[in-house]
């Protein structure tokens, strides 16, 4: 894994992700140190920091970091590759200094030039990376490295902290000295050219922790900040757990115009606001458009649909490809800046798409507000995190009758009334009779996202099947596979789908698609036909035994051998999945056993049914698990497992065959 770091200045809102610099020297290694295989404070580890120390003194304009890594196994060596990025023309990477120590005392220093290279452009900045490699890494070897990360005098910059790290960390110390306009004494007389993105002055220095039980941002008289910490266990790796960010220990600094953080978003949700106002005012060309979508005698809901319908139906660029500035002009095209603008030209963004339809319906006479929401699938909201671009994504709440519906414009091939996943039980800022205020918008409810899964499988006296299958397909499930067809063309998504199959069947068992039913329109339910064919079970001189439950020989019971959970369980969303197999007996073969039915609940959370019905040459065997929860907190998790465990043990259960008594008198 490489180490990164990002650099983030207050005026430009450049995010830094650093890590620590620097002693003026490197460490003398211990003999401890250097014979060091293995680490009792962080068993089975691959690597582990010794010391990790960042230096940011915004007077001088600099940053500093320096780290020691012992390799206690082959992975540990990818730690050698060093990655800084750091934005081309206001800030440099300097003084990179590094060495290898072999478990023998060996030094090897680094003479490679680091390599500049270029990671990512846009018409305003340039994103570096810096890169280097430790040389003559091996198991065993200590690698200590610093470098210094500059910037010129007419920016300034304040650390964001990573304390928690991929692996464990045995020492790490952090200081801050901040711009001399917030520090004690004359020198602070004035912070007025200090301004931020929006040209308000700067002044006020705040800061988010997220920190170990005991551990604190400490100040001195001096107005230095530091903060240091040992034995920091290494970034957790769960199962199902939230974005990883959204749950690490660290320090984010954060020079503002607000006093605190209640202020900056209120500010910035009114500014927000504001901009929404304006781009979807309802013009004349948009009232124009919606008389001709609606009647006068539609009601409410039916106006909703319509335009829903309509916006749906434009050219969504986040799934096909924006258009330039020169297509744009051939065209006598423009830059969306208003709803018409995107209704003209047939074309937008989700964001310019989604507010596209807050102008429809606000010109329908309908109300209707907008909500900026992070994207679940990246982050979690913090309001610690003074930044409005941890927002995402734009979805819409429309007022009817007193009830507030949660519609998902922006996302393509999202139906009405359906929100994708990344955007339900998702935080953010909201519009609303009252103003603006922060809000979380609902989780759906696990029966609008069902997956059924129906079919007939002959068998013969050997356990050789044939048959076919339905994949029918609501809410989350048809969503993902519409927008895959979106980006792929239908072979490839047959070809994705078939992937997923192989991990549904039994072994020994081959199931491909034949086709899709409703992949291109999102108002009905998605099905797929599927054929499977091969040899199920095993084969004895006097039984057939089968595994019965179909799709479940291979499936990953998750949570099930993880016996403590540290973080939530984030499962995404709530969803209904139901199995109807119909076993098609061979003359000659039995029933002599078959799965109990069961009935597992695990109260208000989730719950798992299974029955069999036994008839003459069949057998029927049907199973639902409804999963009602979406977020499972860790003081939980023993209940979940529990259930879980429950449910693997039912799912492994046979169904057994023998030869039945007119058959064995032939």
């Amino acid at each position: 894994m490489r180490i990164s770091v990002l650099a983030r200045n207050a005026l430009l809102l450049l995010a830094i992700a650093s890590p620590a610099l620097l002693l003026a020297q490197f460490q003398q290694p211990t003999d401890e140190e250097l014979k060091m295989t293995s680490d009792p404070k962080a068993p089975g580890a691959a690597a582990v920091y010794l010391n990790v120390e960042e230096v940011t003194d915004d007077p001088l304009h600099y940053h500093s970091f320096y780290a020691r890594i012992k390799v206690l196994l082959e992975k540990g060596k990818e730690l050698a590759t060093v990655e800084i990025p750091y934005q081309r023309g206001n800030f440099k990477v300097d003084d990179i200094k590094a060495r290898t120590i072999h478990s023998d005392g060996t030094v090897i220093p680094l003479a490679a030039k680091p390599e500049d290279l270029l990671a990512s452009k846009t018409t305003d900045k340039q994103i570096g990376r810096m890169v280097f490699t430790l040389p003559s890494v091996e198991v065993g070897s200590i690698l200590e490295y610093r470098y210094n990360l500059r910037y010129d005098d007419n920016h300034f910059s304040s650390p964001s902290w990573e304390i928690q790290r991929p692996y464990f960390v045995h020492k790490a110390h952090y200081a801050f000295t901040p711009f001399k306009a917030f520090l004690p004494g004359p020198q602070n007389a004035t912070n007025s050219f200090l301004v931020d993105e929006h040209g308000n002055a700067v002044n006020t220095l705040i800061w988010w922790p997220t920190l170990p039980p005991g551990v604190q941002v400490k100040t001195d008289i001096s107005g230095h900040y530091s903060v240091d910490v040992t034995d920091v266990p290494p970034a957790p790796d769960e199962e199902w757990m939230p974005p990883i960010q959204s749950v690490l220990y660290k320090v984010l600094f954060y020079y503002k115009s607000d006093s605190s953080s209640a202020d900056f978003w209120m500010y910035e949700a009114k500014l927000w606001s504001k901009n929404v106002d304006h781009f979807a005012e309802p013009s004349k060309t948009i009232r124009e458009a919606v008389s001709n979508l609606i009647a006068p005698s539609d009601n409410d809901l039916d106006k909703a649909k319509k335009l829903y319908k309509a916006v749906q139906a434009l050219d969504n660029t986040d799934y096909s490809r924006k258009r330039s500035e020169s297509e744009l002009k051939q065209l006598k095209l423009k830059a969306a800046k208003r709803a018409e603008d995107t209704w003209a030209q047939k074309s937008g963004s989700s964001e310019d798409i989604a507010q596209l339809y807050l102008a429809m319906l606000r010109a329908a006479g309908l109300t209707a507000y907008a909500m900026k929401v992070v994207d679940r699938e990246r982050g979690i909201f913090a309001p610690g995190f003074l930044y409005f671009g941890q927002l995402d994504d734009d979805i819409i709440i429309l007022s009817i009758g007193g009830k507030d519906l949660i519609l998902d414009p922006g996302e393509k091939m999202c139906p009405f009334q359906t929100v994708h996943w990344r955007h339900s039980g998702a935080s953010g800022v909201r519009q609303g009779t009252s103003g603006r205020a922060v809000s979380t918008s609902p989780f759906q409810a696990y029966t609008a996202n069902s997956l059924l899964r129906t079919g007939d499988v002959t068998l013969d006296d050997h356990g050789a099947i044939t048959g076919d299958f339905r994949f029918i397909m609501t809410g989350q499930q048809a969503l993902r596979w519409r927008q895959t067809a979106l980006r792929n063309d239908l072979d490839e998504v047959k070809k994705s789908f078939d992937r997923e199959l192989e991990s549904m069947v039994p072994e020994g068992v081959e199931a491909h698609i034949d086709h899709f039913l409703g992949l291109d329109d999102p108002d009905v339910n998605l099905m797929a036909v599927v054929n499977v064919q091969g040899t199920l079970g095993v084969a004895t001189s006097k039984r057939l035994m089968l595994p019965a439950f179909f799709f479940e020989t291979r499936a990953h019971h998750p949570f099930v051998d993880q016996e403590k959970r540290l973080e939530p369980v984030d499962m995404h969303y709530g969803d209904q999945i139901t199995d109807h197999v119909v076993y098609d007996l061979p003359l000659g073969l039995a029933v002599e056993g078959a799965p109990q039915d069961a009935k597992i609940l695990w109260e208000g959370h989730a719950l798992l049914i299974a029955k069999t019905k036994t008839t003459s040459g069949q057998v029927t065997i049907d199973r639902q698990l409804s999963r009602a929860f979406t977020i499972a907190n860790p003081e939980e998790y023993q209940d979940l497992r529990g259930f879980y465990r429950k449910v693997a043990a039912a799912d492994q259960q046979q169904l057994v065959l023998t030869a039945s008594p007119s058959a064995k008198g032939n």
